[in-house]
């Protein structure tokens, strides 16, 4: 495939941990297995890795399973960065590729986008698109219309997760410029015209969805690959807040990335501009949009540098042996270290070893966890970083019998995990609170809250297998007889 054809990006595991391998501007990669569930058909599900070694005890009785929930309302946190940085940022993410080339203009629509659907989507697909567009218009102020028919600026098409495959074999949802199906992709993979650091103007492009995995998985490949058809095409290891990131902690569009598309469609930049033209005229759109943002001091994060970037995919790579993902792993939390980082990412090379190590070395995993919530705490934009760390620090919490302190961490995780509408991580944090709450003698309280997040899981972890398979997997996480 031509360097920086299409943009990547990676969705069957992508909500509820830290991404596994960095993706290409557009296109969502499957990853590989890393640190393997206790049950072992999840591992294609969106879910944490949970496995402490402890003590099990009698698998979860079956349930029937309630309806699917859904998320009404988006509650995005404003961004609580400068303006300063989110301009940075946004230079950053315009005129970048993540192979390494750059973009020598700026582009965007330049007229009202249509929008048109092909394919059979998924149950459950209308009603996200249509909360996803209402989103654009009203807090990105972009005119972004659906039509029934003929052509448009933007066509998704809802195809199995085997024909995407077969297009790209690695690629679980993509965006491509200047075609509008799949089979024209196909014709046209390896053209110029496919070709992401040749564009030079946005006209027609089509996205890619799979029309047979969980709600969530669809709903995050539509926010995403959306969001790149219309907006920056890169992702940024530095940005905490933000969809535009390969760590793959948000799996909708936040505020930052809404500020981000409100500033592409400014009046006052157009396609062609340089990135010294559109830099020059920044500062003043941010003001307009933000004004908060120039109230706030600077806190510029440096650049992550290729061998950091080189080392964590290696590290969650599928192809290296385990041995060598380890020693990757702490190659990059070396480099980290050395760098003197104090931000998320340092946290996330401490969450890579935890993971990798939860099995074979728990008490030495712990730590790793551990370290990693002392980079995250009172940072600002990460508290769903938080939230997934809390599932890890309270599977042990639980396994050693310690209810009152698993619920203390799983509280504020759960809030965070609602705001940010994550489903898969929402529905395991609830089901560990259940099982907390069952440790406390709170059985009534227990049962209820153990209801209340199968309806998410549902829309989470989709098919009703893997709902019970891991709602199995977190009862067996408590101690024997208790």
């Amino acid at each position: 495939m031509p360097a920086d054809v299409a943009p990547v990006s990676q969705f069957i595991v992508r909500h509820p941990e830290w991404r596994s391998a960095r993706r290409p501007a557009g296109l969502r990669v499957l990853r590989g297995a890393v640190a393997g569930l206790a049950v072992a058909a999840l591992a294609a599900c969106a879910a944490p890795d949970i496995r402490v070694a402890a003590p099990t005890r009698a698998a979860a009785a079956p349930v029937a399973l309630p309806p699917v929930k859904v998320f009404t309302a988006s509650r995005p946190q404003p961004p609580q960065r400068s303006n300063a940085d989110i301009a940075r940022d946004f230079l950053d993410l315009h005129f970048r590729l993540e192979g390494g080339s750059t973009l020598p203009q700026f582009t965007r629509f330049e007229t009202p986008i249509t929008l048109r659907v092909t394919g059979t989507p998924a149950p459950g697909f209308n009603r996200d698109l249509t909360a996803l567009l209402t989103r654009l218009q009203t807090e990105a102020g972009i005119p972004v219309r659906r039509v029934s028919g003929g052509a448009a600026n933007i066509t998704i098409q809802s195809v199995s997760r085997a024909e995407i495959r077969r297009a790209l074999p690695k690629a679980a949802c993509f965006v491509v410029p200047n075609v509008a199906s799949l089979s024209e992709y196909r014709r046209n993979r390896r053209s110029p015209r496919t070709n992401w650091s040749l564009l030079r103007s946005r006209g027609k492009l089509a996205v890619f969805i799979p029309n047979d995995v969980s709600p969530q998985e669809v709903r995050d490949c539509l926010h995403e690959e959306l969001a790149q058809a219309i907006g920056p095409l890169n992702d940024l290891y530095r940005l905490p807040d933000s969809i535009f990131n390969d760590d793959n902690i948000h799996a909708v569009l936040t505020g930052f990335d809404m500020l981000i598309l409100r500033a592409t469609y400014a009046p006052e930049l157009r396609t062609g501009m340089s990135r010294a033209e559109v830099a020059a005229r920044l500062p003043a759109v941010l003001a307009r949009l933000n004004p908060g943002g120039a109230r706030t001091a600077s806190q510029r994060l440096p650049e992550t540098p290729r061998a950091w970037i080189a080392a964590y995919e290696q590290a969650l790579g599928p192809q290296a042996s385990l041995r060598d993902r380890l020693r990757a792993a702490n190659t990059a939390a070396a480099i980290a270290r050395d760098l003197g980082w104090q931000d998320h990412r340092r946290a996330l090379s401490h969450y890579t070893l935890g993971r990798m190590l939860h099995v074979r070395e728990p008490e030495l995993a712990l730590q790793h966890f551990l370290t990693a919530q002392t980079y995250l705490q009172g940072l600002p934009g990460t508290r769903m970083h938080q939230a997934k760390l809390a599932v890890q620090l309270a599977a042990y919490e639980i396994a050693a019998g310690n209810g009152g302190a698993a619920l203390a961490r799983l509280t504020p995780a759960a809030a965070a995990a609602a705001q940010h509408e994550n489903a898969a991580l929402l529905s395991t944090l609830l089901m560990l609170q259940a099982e907390a709450l069952d440790l406390q003698g709170r059985v009534v309280e227990a049962r209820r809250v153990r209801l209340d997040s199968l309806g998410w899981a549902r829309y989470g972890f989709g098919p009703d297998w893997a709902v019970e398979a891991r709602l199995e997997e977190i009862a067996a996480l408590r101690p024997s007889g208790s």
